[in-house]
Formats: structure tokens, sequence, C-alpha cells
């Protein structure tokens, strides 16, 4: 690293240099060391991080250097460099050399050419540099904790060697880092695992491994660094592990590294003819004379199983060689040297009681190879017979022995770890300690989700009352939560609310140490299951104990998102409860305790993955507490990674931005998670926001989702969800997997096409991974073409199912450029891992899409979203995308279009079969309705014969259909075109289709037989009483009047009601007719237009759910034109006015709603029942006219939906009354009963002998004529009354008064603006009023009460009034 400068040191009276070297001034050396320190700090320019430490928001924040490839031009510039480089997993990290601006060749200027050798050899090189330690030391003395852990994470990565002990020249101390290790996890195989192809992952500071360190006495010819660099790497991968001499700027004098003692290990893989060593080892480096570093020394040899120590010459003080260690001690010495004596070497041999294995010289007959030949070969068998191995641990208590500080030894991480420890000592199975401790993110929660998605999209609705069943929904949700408010807080969640609400920086401690505990338990737990696995898979007798370790693996992480999750779900279960409630108010803060971490820079998990959920309200909070935090500086972009499972996305987001979402073994990311990165204040005018959002998600197409029915499902709808919230996707992909990469983006647009809005344009790159050719841009020029033209096809299906065909490419949903869109990114590691550094190529290719995204940001049209923007859109979208009950459950568009032109098809069949079946049912009625008539002369005796004849009849009927339709499916299966194989799959459901459609027919039939068959029975025997009550009421009157003769008393009116009631009793009694059941043809009707707009996408179902269909058609139709223009943005307007547009489509409204009054009215007029194929034949008139009219006028789901609510409104009114005029004619006791007064009225005329014409006059009078002309009078009038009703006007002053039209109310008052009721849902408030005053409604319109559904109940005042505030917008 260069651009240092030797300072001389600026003590009084010292006139030695501050370099590194000891001070030969008169200073004391403790003040010279000091002022090296302070020096080099004001050189790298972080004086003040000193006792400021850098922070990893500091470290990762984006700003101008972020995306400027310009090298350090002067010291200052070299901390950021490496920072930069390093957070990036960049192996050049410690090659920087800053470029100061140089001036112009004087000697070429002037034209002076000429050979000057002495120049050449004479001039400097590039000045005065500083040795890669010094920057490395000073950057960790100038770090806290988590930038320590991050940088040592990183050069780990990197191959790079890490600091063990640290020294500190302003205090004289070493510091053991082991919090700075702790984060450090290596996967390797050693050779007794070789055959079994297992592996070892664990935390590196807890593996027992032998130390081998090397250390140097004196001056000492052969550069020791260099030599290991050899030692560790074989001839094919070579990699500088430490910093040595020989490379760039390593030969700078150290000015603060001296006594930097650094660790590296070697890992086996398991490959006999690659490893060097069988058994993995930790290698120590100490850095300088040990003379100098006594302690440090000695705590090699405490710690190390030997000790190697480089010299030239053994005659300086070797006092420390003699004292007595457990470690073993090997010379190692460059016989070439001229310092070098023998007899030096033989004397200190002796004393030490070294035998010639002890002794490793490079004499002039041996080359460097043979040299590290025969050290490798010593080493080798000090790790296969170590006399001691020891975790980095377990070195702590050594280090505190001899006086050395320990990183983590400070109160507060001391306190994080003792309440972390107290959580995660009590687990010892994680599955029984998640359903203990952790019960509310189980199935209750699961089971929430469940009922959430089904109230969005009425699957199991059937033909229940879709009010009635939304409120048993809610109801049950409810139930949900308030069986979650049972539960008390567990012991774990009580401590780990505690601990997340200690200040500063002990929470983040706690939660690191939490995170490392569980890691450190879902390892264990989970190489156990994968060996039990692994036996188990030898055998296929095991298929149930598969299948439940299977489960084991998938459900045994354990991670802090878990404990954050349960933390959500108690503060949304505790939402549920009254305000009032003291435990809803103890745990109203929890909100602002994820946001402040959120804004530390810890993950939010915003999609659970194993609910397939967003904890709506827990999130919104959560956001909204981050907004008010921030406010102002509350601007966010966003940018989110997609991708196959495995491939690589969340080490993408970690070498790009420096950040740690989940990547080692069994903590493969579940869900989507949200992380922010600040934007620095200078560049924030640059990107126009104040925070990058960044979105790491769960791996599509995992194993273990592919076998549930659902896992199309789960993930097309995080896909969907994750891009629409997103400025910038990253589609990342691996060649084996780019097919199923397509699948997912072509439903992503496909779900896009069918919501209402999408917001805006997501923009999209793809990143190729393992692709390292630099020809792979050009090469694959072809394949991008190819990739590009697909997804346009699977747009143009998906724009065609969907009636909009303006989308016509890939690029009219998302924008994409195939040229600057794709980026190519050789493989992660340089090599065979464990030993393989992060490959150079692939850190330089994340720096540049990371600067391009910065850059597209930058550019992006559309303005960043405010926090609570992004949280209302985070709401509407994950709405949407709850309301789509179609789309997600397929692989790709292609799939659900040939599934589309196969249910078009089966629907077809299905009609026929039904027109059949109704045409047979018709008759079936007619034949019932006339038995025993003389007209008509029957085989059957009586009804009941007929009645099974025409079962059998109407079975034999249902089956030969059957069978007609299964013959039907399996022709259409025969067939080569419109990508029948694609949904080959489906055929057993669709057979099951048929034989429930035969099911569902056969009930329905033979219902109507027996209806129609109990309506024949109770008129025949109305007719009966009919027939018979003449003769009657001759024999009572008779009797009545012999009675009175002999009594010769005269019966009043009163005395003949009585007598006509009791007669007129025991006649009813004879009826058993328990009459018609009356049916809501409402229901009926909603549900058969819900079933088919089912595939019309979520927006149609959105729209459909949130109008009740009593409240349609109750206006004359309007087309709403507005939001189909919005949408277009032009592209019609180009076309024809808008005016004409408008006009041609409310025409053919009116066209398709006339044809529909029409054949409305001539069912009507056949005074029949109503039945479900008057409403199915509706809907296909209007899918046929539609169809027919596309080509010519484009419309939107909004438009189809409106018209198909109006048409199903009008038209259910008007068969719910032909259907209760139907019952009334058809009761018999009615007819019975209106007859009953007019019987009485009989019954006194003929007891009193009276002349019956004038009464005949007066009833023909009263019950014909009078009807007649009130009819003609209400026919003249009503439109006119009508008409006046409609004009709704108002007077006022303004108005002069004079009536004035209220929908011109702007020509009065140019300032009202008075808003349409946007919701779609019935409000709370609406619900509320309707509820309260619902008798008093149905009393003021001469109405019966509305059928209030029982859940309003439960909607109090202050819901209504929450509810009215939020329509209009009140905070």
């Amino acid at each position: 690293m260069a651009c240092g400068s030797v300072r001389t040191c600026r003590l009084p009276g010292c006139s030695g240099l501050a370099h590194g070297l000891e001070c030969a001034g008169v200073c004391g050396l403790r003040a010279c060391v000091e002022t090296l320190l302070r020096s080099l700090l004001e050189d790298l320019g972080l004086e003040q991080h000193y006792t400021e430490k850098l922070t990893l928001s500091k470290v990762l924040q984006i700003d101008e250097k972020t995306v400027a490839d310009d090298s350090a031009e002067c010291p200052s510039d070299l901390p950021w460099c490496f920072l930069k480089r390093l957070m990036m997993v960049n192996v050049t990290a410690r090659n920087m050399k800053c470029v100061p601006v140089c001036e112009p060749d004087r000697d070429a200027l002037s034209g002076d050419t000429g050979l000057d050798l002495d120049n050449l050899v004479n001039s400097p090189n590039s000045g005065d540099v500083l040795n890669p330690l010094d920057v490395i030391t000073a950057l960790f003395l100038c770090s806290d904790g988590f930038v320590q852990q991050e940088m040592a994470l990183k050069m780990s990565m990197c191959q790079f060697s890490v600091p063990l002990l640290l020294p500190n020249s302003d205090t004289q101390q070493c510091t053991l880092m082991l919090w700075a290790m702790r984060d450090i996890v290596k996967k390797y195989r050693p050779q007794s695992l070789s055959e079994s192809k297992g592996f070892i992952e664990e935390r590196i500071v807890l593996s027992e491994l032998p130390l081998v360190s090397f250390v140097r006495l004196g001056e000492c010819s052969l550069s020791k660094s260099e030599v290991l660099n050899k030692l560790l790497s074989n001839s094919q991968q070579y990699h500088d592990t430490f910093v040595h001499r020989n490379m760039e700027c390593g030969d700078s004098p150290r000015r603060i590294s001296n006594g930097l003692t650094e660790i590296s290990w070697y890992l086996p893989c398991g490959n006999k003819n690659i490893d060097l060593f069988a058994e993995p080892v930790a290698v120590a480096n100490l850095r300088g004379d040990i003379t100098s570093f006594e302690t440090q020394f000695s705590f090699l040899c405490q710690t190390s199983a030997a000790v190697f120590v480089f010299f030239d010459d053994l005659d300086s003080p070797h006092r420390l060689l003699t004292d007595q260690h457990e470690a073993q001690i090997f010379l190692v010495g460059n016989h070439q040297s001229k310092s070098f004596r023998l007899d030096a070497l033989k004397k200190v041999a002796t004393e030490l009681n070294l035998t010639k294995s002890n002794i490793i010289l490079k004499t002039k007959q041996m080359n460097d190879a043979d040299f590290v030949k025969n050290l490798r070969d010593t080493v080798r068998n000090v790790v296969e017979n170590p006399r001691t191995r020891m975790q980095v641990e377990q070195m702590a208590d050594i280090a505190r022995e001899l006086g050395m500080v320990v990183d983590e030894d400070f109160p507060e991480c001391q306190r994080a770890k003792r309440n972390a420890d107290a959580i995660t000592e009590e687990i010892e199975d994680i599955l029984q300690y998640k359903e203990a401790q952790l019960p509310l993110q189980g199935n209750i929660w699961k089971a929430l989700t469940r009922l959430e998605k089904e109230e969005c999209r009425l699957n199991k609705a059937g033909s229940e009352n879709i009010e009635q069943y939304k409120g048993d929904l809610l109801i049950e949700k409810k139930q949900l939560r308030e069986e979650q408010n049972r539960y008390s807080m567990s012991d774990a969640m009580s401590c780990f609310i505690s601990a997340v609400s200690r200040p500063g920086i002990e929470r983040s401690y706690f939660l690191k140490w939490m995170r490392i505990n569980l890691d450190n338990l879902s390892q264990e737990k989970l190489s156990v299951l994968r060996e039990e696995y692994k036996e188990k898979s030898q055998s296929s007798a095991n298929k149930e104990e598969i299948k439940d370790l299977d489960r084991q693996l998938s459900n045994s992480s354990l991670g802090t998102e878990h404990f954050l999750r349960e933390m959500g779900q108690i503060y949304e279960a505790s939402v549920a409860l009254p305000e009032s409630d003291a435990s809803r108010r103890q745990l109203q803060h929890l909100p602002i305790l994820c946001a402040e971490l959120l804004l530390d820079g810890f993950p939010l998990e915003l999609v659970d993955g194993e609910a397939s959920n967003i904890p709506l309200r827990w999130v919104s909070d959560v956001l909204s507490q981050l907004n008010t935090l921030v406010y102002p500086n509350n601007k966010i972009l966003v940018v989110t990674v997609l991708g196959v499972q495995s491939t690589g996305k969340s080490t993408l987001l970690n070498t790009m931005f420096g950040v740690q979402f989940a990547v080692s073994s069994g903590r493969c990311t579940r869900g989507a998670f949200m992380l922010l990165i600040r934007i620095n204040e200078d560049f924030r005018k640059v990107l126009g926001c104040d925070f990058m959002v960044i979105i790491d998600t769960e791996g599509l197409k995992s194993p273990e989702l592919a076998q549930l029915d659902d896992s199309h499902e789960h993930d097309n709808e995080l896909a969907t969800l994750v891009v629409g919230l997103s400025d910038i996707t990253i589609v990342n992909i691996a060649m084996e997997n780019s097919t199923e990469m397509r699948d997912i983006l072509q439903i992503v647009v496909h779900a896009f096409l069918r919501m209402k809005e999408v917001g805006k344009k997501p923009k999209c790159l793809f990143v190729h991974q393992n692709v390292s050719d630099v020809s792979a841009h050009d090469k694959n020029l072809r394949d991008r073409k190819l990739l590009l033209q697909q997804l346009n096809e699977m747009t143009q299906t998906a724009a065609r199912m969907e009636r909009k065909e303006e989308n016509k490419n890939f690029t009219d949903v998302m924008e994409y450029n195939p040229d600057t869109g794709n980026w190519y990114i050789p493989g992660l590691w340089n090599g065979n891992p464990p030993m393989a550094p992060v490959n150079a190529g692939y850190s330089e290719a994340a720096y540049d899409l990371k600067k391009n995204i910065i850059h597209m940001l930058g550019d992006c049209e559309s303005t960043s979203n405010e926090i609570w923007e992004f949280v209302e859109w985070t709401r509407s979208l994950w709405n949407a995308v709850k309301h789509e009950n179609f789309i997600f459950s397929f692989r790709n568009s292609l799939v659900a279009d040939a599934y589309m032109r196969l249910c078009t098809e089966f629907n077809k069949w299905g009609w026929e079969f039904r027109k059949h079946m109704y045409t047979w049912i018709t008759h079936a009625e007619t034949t019932i309705s006339n038995f025993g008539t003389v007209a008509v002369k029957s085989e059957a005796s009586d009804m009941g014969e007929l009645l099974v004849r025409l079962k059998d009849d109407a079975r034999s009927e249902l089956s030969k259909w059957e069978t007609t339709l299964l013959e039907n499916l399996t022709q259409y299966f025969k067939k080569t075109e419109g990508h029948v194989h694609l949904v080959e799959g489906y055929k057993e459901d669709f057979s099951n289709s048929v034989k429930s459609l035969r099911r569902e027919m056969e009930s329905s039939i033979l219902n109507q037989l027996e209806a129609a068959a109990e309506i024949r029975k109770g008129m025949t025997a109305l007719e009966r009483i009919k027939e018979t009550h003449t003769t009657k009421l001759e024999q009572e009157v008779h009797s009545l009047i012999e009675k009175c003769r002999q009594t010769k008393a005269q019966s009043t009116d009163e005395e003949l009601d009585g007598e006509f009631d009791k007669m007129w009793g025991n006649i009813t009694k004879e009826l058993s007719f328990g009459g018609l059941k009356k049916m809501d043809v409402f229901d009926k009707v909603y549900n058969y237009l819900r079933k088919n707009l089912t595939h019309k996408g979520s927006r149609a179902s959105e729209l459909v759910m949130g109008k009740p269909l009593r409240s349609c058609g109750t206006q004359p139709f309007k087309y709403p034109a507005e939001g189909f223009f919005n949408r277009l943005a032009g592209t019609v307007k180009q076309m024809f006015n808008v005016q004409d547009h408008t006009t041609a489509v409310q025409r053919m409204a009116e066209s398709i709603i006339a044809a529909c009054t029409q054949f409305v009215a001539e069912k009507v007029g056949k005074k029949t029942d109503y039945h479900d194929n008057y409403i199915q034949e509706i809907l296909q008139m209007i899918d046929e006219r539609l169809s027919h009219n596309q080509d010519i006028i484009k419309t939107d789901i909004e438009f189809e939906v409106s018209l198909k609510q109006h048409i199903c409104g009008v038209a259910a009114r008007r068969f719910q009354e032909m259907h209760k005029d139907f019952l009334r004619r058809n009761d018999p006791f009615r007819c019975l009963k209106q007859h009953k007064d007019k019987y009485r009225a009989d019954f006194k005329d003929l007891f009193h002998e009276r002349d019956q014409c004038h009464k005949k006059a007066e009833e023909f009078t009263t019950l014909c004529l009078t009807p007649a002309v009130v009819d003609y009078v209400n026919n003249s009038l009503g439109p006119d009354i009508t008409a006046h009703r409609v004009s709704r006007r108002f007077s006022r002053l303004a108005t002069r008064f004079q009536w004035h039209p209220f929908k011109n109310y702007k020509a009065i008052y140019p300032t009202w603006k008075i808003a349409h009721d946007g919701s779609i849902e019935a409000s709370d408030y609406w619900k509320y009023v309707m509820r309260k005053f619902n008798e008093q409604f149905a009393e003021e319109y001469d109405a019966n009460p509305a059928a209030i559904p029982s859940h309003w109940d439960g909607i109090t005042k202050e819901d209504a009034e929450k509810s009215l505030r939020e329509s209009f917008g009140i905070k």
C-alpha cells in the first residue's frame, strides 16, 4: 500500500524514525511507539475513529466512492479502498497502491530522450509506501466489534490470514481477537470421511484443531510468510495467505503491526491427490522478532502443538528457546545465509535436546520446492500426531493469564452472552422447542393464513350465502386470534423481548450471540439428521422414516428470525384485543423495537416463507415506526434478487452490498427479508433517496416444496410480490435452471396483467452465474434473443387470455434491454474449496453489476417512494396476490393457456349436458303436473310409481351423458395441437369433474322431480277439497237450520262465524302438504357469477367480491372508461378519439343488456320457477358477445365485471320475484285461504236464504274490474313518476331558488369536490348503520328487514368511526 511517508518522531530531542523500528532517540520507547500509532492514524485519516469506532452502517453506506473506479490518491484513501474491496470479498484488497496525480515527464516534453542509465537506477520507485499489515492493524484498532467481525469473515473468505493477537502500541497490550473470528464458519472433509462423502461444518473458533506456529528469532534471510504461503499451497493453486516482502508494498517497514499474530487454516477436501494435509490444521504467524514480543511467543508456545523458529544467526540471545514449553520446537534456518553458523546451531540444539528431525535447513543443493516439501513433511507429522489440540475459544484463558485482553471481555458483550445463553441452553429438541416456546407461529398462524386467502378466493364457499360464509371466516379468524391470546408469553420470548429492549450496543451483541448459538445448534442437529438420512436411504423399506427425516431436516432450522416472527405474532394477536386491554398496551412498543433493529442493519422478515403470508399489521406498524424515526429522510428505492434455490442469490447480495444474508448449510433463506442500506448524505441528491432497501428471497423450485400440491402457487406468489415491490429485480440464473426462471417470469408477467395496477414498471436484470468466458456476452447473443422471444410469446399468450393485446412484448410489462440487461458472472471460487479463495473475477463482476444498479437507480424516471408509500403498496399488492386464485397454480403461461382451452371445451360439453337435462326435466315436470287429468293417460297407477319410473329414466340419461363427456375428454387428449401435452397431468382432475357434474345434476334433477310430485299432490288434495266443500257446507247449513227451527232461535253472524271456523279447521287438517322451499336466487346468481370470473384474475375477484349483488343493476349502466384510459396511457388515444371509444363501448353494453333483458322477460313470462340454467345461459351470452366484439372494441376487466354485475343484479331481482310468484301460485294453503271469506259469505247466504246474484256482481267488480283499472293507471303514470324521481334536483339561494340537477352541482359551486366512494368493500361504517337501523329502514321503505350477517353484530361504534376516517383519509 503506497503513499506512506516515513515520519520523524515528533517528541522533543528525539531523532529516531517512526517507522516501526526501535526509536534511536533519547525519548522513551512507549512515548515513541504511541507517536508511531497516532502519526499513522493521521496519515490514514483514522484518528477520529480511534475513539469513535467505525460502524457497519458507516462502512456499508453507499456514497460517490462506491461507484468510483479511481485509485487511492493519498494515504487517507487507503483504508476506504481496502474496506470497499474487502466488503466485496476481492482478493486484490491488499494490493492497493495510491496513485498520486503525476506531473508530465519534463524530459519527454523537452525532447531529451537520451540514454541515462544512472538516472534509471537511482530514480525513486514510487515514493515511500505503507505496509498492508499496518493499514489492516489500524483498521482493526479503529473499528467496533461488528466491523472487526465482518472484516475477519471476508478476509477468511479471501483466504487471507486474520488477526489472532492484535497489538496496540498505544496501550502496549495485545488483544485476542476471539469475537472477531466468531462469525467464521468452515466446511471441510477430512480423509476419515472421504468414502462416506460426509463433511464437517462448524464455527472455526469452536474447532478443536492442532495449532502450528511460525516465529522469527533475530534477522532471517528467508521470508517466513512467503515460505508459509508455499507450505499451504499446492503447485496448481498458489495463494498469498500471508503478506510477505515480495508482495506489492510488502517490503515496506512495518510501523505498528510488529507483534501482530495472524492465523489461518488448512482444511482438506477429502481428495488424496489434492490435499496437502489429511486432517485440518491451524497455522499462526507472529510478525517481528520474538525477543521483542515475549508475551506473544509465550502464548503460542502454550497453545501450539509445534512452534517453528526461523533464524539465521543463533548467536543472538536464545533464552526464550530454552524455557520449558509443552510445544515441540523446530528450528528452520538458511544454510546459505552469511550469518549462519553451524556450531551455534549445534549448541542450541543440544541445549534443547533436539533431534535431527527437529531441524530443517535450506542448503545450497536444495531449491525452494524441495525445502518447502521437507518443511511440509515435518508439519504433516505434527498434524497426524499432535501433542495438543485446542479451540480458539479455549485460548482465552491462557491469554488472560498472560495479561492479554480478550476482545469480548467487556460488560455489554458478556451481559448479552448471558442473556442469549439463558435462552439457547434450554433447547434440546428444536421441533419440540418451537412448539413449546414459539407456539403462535405454528399451526394457528398457518390456519390464519389459509383463512385470509380463503376470504379473498372463496374456493370452498360452494353454494353458501357469500356474506354469511365470509362472516363465518371472520368469526373463525377471531377465534384463532383468541386462541393465540390464550397463550401466556413463553419464558424464552419474555427473555428475548427483554434483551432486545436493552439500550445501545448490548442489543446488537445479544442478537449476534443468539444467531451464533442458534446456528451452532442447527448445524449440530442437521449433521446428525443427515447421517441418519444417509443410512436410511440405503434401503427402500424405510420410506416412512425417510419422509419423517425429510420433514425434520426442513424444520430443524432455528434462527433469530423465528423469535422476531413470534414477536410479530404476539403483537398481531394483541391488536385483536380491545384498545383498553392492559396486555395490548404493554406490547405497543414492539414495532418501534423492530424498527430500531432495521435501522441498525438487521433484516426484517417481510414474507413468512413457512406460512407463505405477510403479517401485514406487524410489518406495517414496524415500517410506520421506521418512517417516524428517519423522517424527513424517508425515501427509499428497492432492489430484489430472485432465483432458483442454491444458485447463489444471497451470496451475490452479500458480495455486492457487504451484507450478511444467511448462506450456510441448513440456513437457506425462507420467504423474503428486507434490509436497509444508508445512502451518504452527499450522494442522496444523485440517487434521489435516503435508503436502499435490499430484499432477499427464498430459492424458488426448492426440492422440499416440489412434492406439494401448491408448490407453484407458493413460488409464483412470492415472485410476483417482490418483483412488484421492486425498482430493480435481479433475476439470478444458473445455466441448468434457466427454464425454471423463465417459467416464473411468465407467471409474474401474467399476474401483473391480471392485477388492477402494477404501479410501476419494474426494471429487470438477468445475472447468469458460472459463466467465465470473456466472450460470453457475444457468444450468448443468440441465447439472449431466444430468451426474449420466448418471454414475448408468453406475454402475448397471457395478454390474449386477459384480452389485453396492447401488451405485445415482455418489455411492455417489465423494463428490460437484452443488450445491457444481461450480466455474466464467473464462478465464486478460484479453485477447489475449502482452500479456494473467492474468485477475483466474481468480485469484479459483482462490483460492476452493483455500479450499474446504482446508476440505473440514479437514472430512474420514477421517483423514489417514501416508506409509508411502500407500506401502502405492499398492502395493496399482497391483497391483489391473495385474490389471484388461478394463474399462480400453473408452471407457466403456456400451461395456463392450454388449461384454459381445455376448460373452454369442457364447459361447452357441460353446457350441452345441462341444456339436454333441462329439456328432459321440463318434460318430466309437465308429465307430473298433468298426472291424473282426463286429458292425459298414464301407465302408472299412482304418483309414487310414476316418480320411481321418472327417476330411473333420469339416471339412465345421466349415465349416457357421463359416458359421452368422458369419451370427449379422451379424444381431446389425443390431439396434437394446442399444447395439450402440457395439461396431461390435469386429465384425472377433469375426469373427476365429469363425475362430480353428473352427481350434481342427479341430485338437482331428483330434487326437482320430488318437488314437482309434491306440488301435484298438494294441488290434487286442494281440488278434492274444492269438489266436496259445497256438499259439506250444505249439510252443515241444513243441520244448522234444522237446529234453529227446533229451538226457534235466530243465529247471529258471530255465531255463524264460529260454526264456519270450526268446520274450516276440520277441513284444512286433512291437508298434509308441506309447501315448497324458498330459495335465495341472489345467492345462486352470485355464485355462478363468481365462478364465471374465477379465471379472470385478482382484480376481477376483488371487484366481484367487493360489491353486493343486491346493489347492482339498480341504476342505468354507465361504462367506467376512466381506469381503462389511464392504464393504456395514451395508446388507444392515438388510434381514435376517447369519446368515440366510450360511446362504442356503451352501445355494445346496452346491446348486450337489451338481449339479456329480453331473455329474462321470456323466462319470467313463462311463469315457471327459477332454474340455474337461466343465469348460466345469460353469462354465456355475455361472454360470447364480448368475445365476438373484442377485436373491434377494446375493453378491460373493470368493464366486464361491472357489466356482468349489472345484468346479473337485474336478472336476479326479476328471477327472485318470479320464484316468489311461483311459490305463491303453487301453495295449496294460500289458494284455499284466498277463498275462505268467499266460502264464509256463501255459507251465511245459504243459511239466510239470500239472493246471491247481486253479491256475485259485487265480487266481479271488486276482484276483476278494479284491479284491471288500477293496473292501467299504474302503467300509464309509472314512467312519469319514475322520471320525476330520477331527476333528483335541488334549489338554493345560489340557484335563485330555481331547480337544478344534483349531478351538475359544480356549475353552482365550482370549488366543491364531492368524491365518490371508491372502495370496493362495504365499509364497517355502513355495516354498522345498516345493522343498527335495519327495522327503521324497513318501515320507511315498506320492505321486510334485511338479512344481516351475524358477524356484523360485532362491529362497534368505534369501528364505524374508524372506518369513516379511513374512507376520507383522516388520520
